[in-house]
């Protein structure tokens, strides 16, 4: 979502570099380009403006123009300012030993029920025992979702009925808990396509009857401008106590993310970060500012390689075959996407090219040439022959020369971890 924006700062701070002491219309120069890049990715107009503000005001603190590390200077002072305008330290919604009631609301279309299941399958794998109640008396086809959904991550819904009264629904709430205890409640609430009176008034009674500890407002992070006027009158009217942005792996120009802490002034607690159940993350805003500014996220990558339970082979270089790429090419899958896993490498985005993607179809066929070899094939490739590898393309429905090209980057591969091992990068190979 962020890639257009994050190429223009860099490229803004980049004009500095190798310049020694720049003037002070330099630093005004850079600082328009950024504000700009920052409209243009559909930014609030108010936060632009102050954000920028503050970057000036601490660059000529920091005597930034008598530094022979302007750019460096500059790209600190921006990172410290992007942090602060997605909310400084990381929060998270309060969470107590029991008797813990969440309320998501937001308009219809938003991601209201799927991040409500998202968040069920995401405290279960924390030990907690939660319960969706499916909240939406108009729409028979909202209840049904979660219903589905509840049955995917194995966590029981509690369904109102057409018309039900909130207080109804709050007492239906009780007595469901007396008999099957639970110590997370996620109640999906009714949207619409669009704030009415109507919407907001049952929302307030249904928020009233079941006294909730958290009201979580969930925003389409697609949707632009509009979103910080949903987030602002729900705010008024709702009372809200955190955010979850939805779609930032979305191609959208993202400012509604950057803007609807800064208008709420109310933390962003998760985001959604794919379609499937398990695409809920913590929002950390120094990590996604680390991202848009090119300088990686290395401590989110290393706590994917944990969830993927990620092992390195206790093995030589020489000793590395086949089946144990294709294992760990597995592996590395489940963190999600080979491009998204690069970008998170401190300095691989300024390596990269724009738009740059990991074709998942090309892996797909190098891991089924792998497989149409015999054991023995993979762990000794040099015994593939002509006729082994013309065997080998027909039975993967690929050709002899994507073979070669395999065989060839496995040896180039062992060739330059034999390389590491043998000088100081030794310590980078283990790693």
């Amino acid at each position: 979502m962020f890639e257009t924006l994050s190429r223009r700062i860099r490229d803004a701070v980049d004009k500095l570099r190798g310049r020694g002491r720049i003037s002070e219309a330099d630093l005004k120069a850079t600082l328009r380009e950024i504000r700009v890049s920052l409209l243009e990715a559909d930014v609030n107009f108010e936060v632009a403006r102050e954000f920028v503000a503050r970057i000036q005001e601490k660059a000529l603190g920091q005597r930034v123009l008598e530094s022979l590390t302007p750019a460096e200077q500059i790209l600190s002072v921006v990172y410290e300012e992007l942090t602060e305008v997605l909310g400084g330290e990381a929060r998270q919604p309060v969470l107590k030993n029991e008797g813990n009631v969440w309320f998501l609301v937001g308009l219809q279309g938003s991601g209201k029920t799927t991040h409500a299941a998202k968040l069920a399958h995401f405290y279960k794998g924390k030990g907690r025992r939660p319960l969706l109640v499916a909240a939406d008396t108009q729409r028979p086809a909202a209840r049904e979702q979660l219903k589905i959904l509840g049955e995917k991550v194995g966590v029981p819904v509690l369904e109102v009925a057409d018309g039900e009264r909130p207080e109804t629904t709050a007492q239906r709430l009780r007595q469901h808990l007396t008999f099957d205890y639970r110590d997370l409640v996620l109640v999906d609430t009714a949207g619409r396509l669009q704030i009415d009176e109507n919407l907001m008034n049952e929302l307030a009674r249904l928020k009233a009857a079941i006294g909730p500890t958290e009201t979580l407002l969930v925003i389409d992070s697609m949707t632009g401008q509009e979103a910080l006027g949903v987030s602002k009158t729900f705010d008024e009217r709702i009372g809200v106590t955190g955010l979850i942005l939805t779609k930032l792996d979305g191609d959208a120009r993202g400012g509604a993310a950057l803007s609807a802490r800064h208008v709420t002034q109310k933390p962003i607690y998760f985001a959604g970060v794919s379609e499937k159940l398990e695409g809920l993350e913590p929002f950390y805003p120094d990590r996604l500012a680390q991202r848009i500014l090119g300088m990686g996220d290395l401590q989110t990558l290393l706590e994917k390689a944990k969830a993927a339970e990620l092992e390195a082979p206790l093995k030589a270089p020489g000793e590395i075959t086949l089946e144990d790429v294709i294992s760990q090419m597995r592996q590395i899958r489940k963190m999600g996407s080979f491009g998204d896993i690069l970008k998170m490498i401190p300095g691989m985005s300024r390596m990269l090219p724009a738009n740059f993607q990991v074709d998942d179809k090309a892996l797909n066929r190098l891991e089924a040439i792998v497989l149409s070899m015999t054991p023995r094939e993979r762990r000794d490739p040099r015994i593939l022959n002509a006729s082994r590898r013309k065997r080998i393309a027909a039975g993967s429905g690929t050709s002899v020369q994507e073979v070669n090209r395999l065989i060839k980057t496995f040896d180039d591969m062992k060739a330059m971890m034999k390389t590491l091992q043998k000088t100081k990068g030794r310590g980078l190979f283990r790693r």
